[in-house]
């Protein structure tokens, strides 16, 4: 679904723990997502493994994820963005739990430079 004429901060109905995701564009190879953390890390052992490209920044909250293959984990504050190859195997390790991290992601198949 799109949705149209949503401010970005608003997060009214998602003051549940866990991940809400809202799309707020999608086309032909393309979607951005709204997504509001709260407390949300991925499952014990599950890695996201995305056939399309994802960029994504932090806009307000702070987070850690973890790409397959790296020694450490990139935390992430608002402004910080991080491009995702597709097949970049990653995981949300840890969201921050007393307040709410807010998200644009970007997902492509198109090539990305």
């Amino acid at each position: 679904m799109t949705r149209l004429g949503l401010n970005l901060f608003a997060t009214e109905s998602s003051n549940e723990k866990g991940e809400r995701i809202d799309v707020l564009v999608s086309g032909n190879g393309l979607r951005l997502e709204r997504i509001i953390s709260q407390g949300h890390r991925s499952p014990d052992g599950f890695w996201y493994n995305q056939s399309e490209n994802e960029w994504v920044l932090v806009l307000s909250g702070h987070a850690r994820v973890r790409i397959e293959g790296q020694p450490s984990e990139i935390t992430m504050a608002p402004g910080d963005t991080l491009l995702l190859p597709a097949h970049c195997r990653h995981r949300v390790e840890w969201t921050d739990p007393d307040q709410q991290t807010i998200w644009l992601a970007l997902f492509t198949s198109c090539d990305l430079k």
